[in-house]
C-alpha cells in the first residue's frame, strides 16, 4: 500500500483541502464533487475494502461515521439531510483501495442513486 494516494495525502506528500484530521481519521474535499459538498472521510490505517475491515476496527468504523457528523454540522448540511456512502471493490465504484466515506451535501439527492 505505499502507493496509496490516502495515505500521500494522510503524510502530505499530496496537497488536498483538509477539513478534519483527528488522530485516527482525516477528511478532505473530493477533487471530483458529485455535490456542492463532497468529502471524503478516511481512516489513518490503511485498510483496503470493506471486505478487509477486522472486528478490531469497528470502533474505527465508528469514528468516521461521528466524523461525517461533525463536518456535516460544520459545514451546514445536517438539518437539511446528507448522504454518506462506501464503496467496497471495483464493481461498486471503488477506486482508490482505501476505505473512505463519502459525505455528499447541499443539493437534493433521489433514489436510486442519480
Amino acid at each position: 500500500m505505499s502507493d496509496n494516494l490516502f495515505l500521500k495525502i494522510i503524510s502530505r506528500e499530496i496537497p488536498a483541502e483538509i477539513v478534519y484530521e483527528n488522530d485516527d481519521v482525516l477528511a478532505f474535499t473530493d477533487v471530483n464533487p458529485q455535490a456542492p459538498l463532497h468529502v471524503l472521510v478516511i481512516p489513518k490505517k490503511p485498510i483496503r475494502t470493506i471486505n478487509d475491515m477486522q472486528p478490531q476496527d469497528a470502533e474505527l468504523f465508528g469514528k468516521l461515521f461521528l466524523a461525517a457528523q461533525k463536518i456535516a454540522a460544520d459545514q451546514g448540511v445536517a438539518e437539511d439531510g446528507y448522504r454518506v456512502v462506501m464503496n467496497c471493490n471495483a464493481a461498486a465504484g471503488q477506486t482508490v483501495f482505501h476505505v473512505h466515506l463519502h459525505l455528499l451535501g447541499g443539493r437534493q439527492f433521489s433514489w436510486p442513486p442519480g
